[in-house]
């Protein structure tokens, strides 16, 4: 299954939504594909699409896809990451009035640049290339997972344990 997400943005991305809905049309994309809508006008007829859906669905999606495909939004790309899924990112861009400005591309340049743990698309090309190569192209990116929370969890699991233990030597 792939999983795409748009965010939850006003703006429509329609450019991206029909891209997947034709690769499905034309069978380069043969599985079920799910999509999460938002404030996009284009209805996928070959995809199951809805406009919202709740956080936990959206994790349960992320994680039961083989390929996650989302808009540039930080906070969407980000949430495979912290599973170690590396998920396919489509920047909104200004020229095709889907943001108001080049931010989502920007970030997603640097982000691909400095930790080169997602694949970034900027074309209806590069989005075929990354869905059929999927498995090649992420073969020799590092998978780790890069959950801040879970990195403080343990932290501070560290610190309570080592003051307990500290206590009990001195107590």
């Amino acid at each position: 299954m792939i999983f795409v997400t748009v965010g939850t943005h006003e703006q429509p991305f329609d450019r991206l939504l029909k891209y997947i809905d034709k690769m499905v049309k034309d069978g380069i994309i043969k599985e079920k594909v799910i999509v999460q809508k938002g404030y996009t006008d284009y209805e996928p007829k070959y995809c199951e699409s809805y406009k919202l859906i709740s956080y936990d669905s959206m994790k349960q999606y992320i994680k039961e896809a083989r390929i996650v495909i989302t808009h540039g939004g930080p906070a969407s790309f980000i949430a495979p990451l912290t599973i170690g899924k590396i998920p396919i990112v489509v920047p909104r861009q200004y020229k095709y009035h889907e943001h108001v400005n080049d931010h989502q591309l920007e970030f997603a340049r640097e982000v691909k640049k400095r930790k080169n743990n997602i694949l970034l698309v900027e074309n209806e090309e590069e989005l075929i290339d990354s869905i059929v190569n999927y498995e090649k192209k992420i073969k020799n990116i590092t998978r780790e997972k890069c959950s801040n929370n879970e990195k403080f969890n343990n932290k501070l699991k560290d610190l309570v344990k080592n003051m307990f233990e500290s206590e009990n030597k001195n107590g």
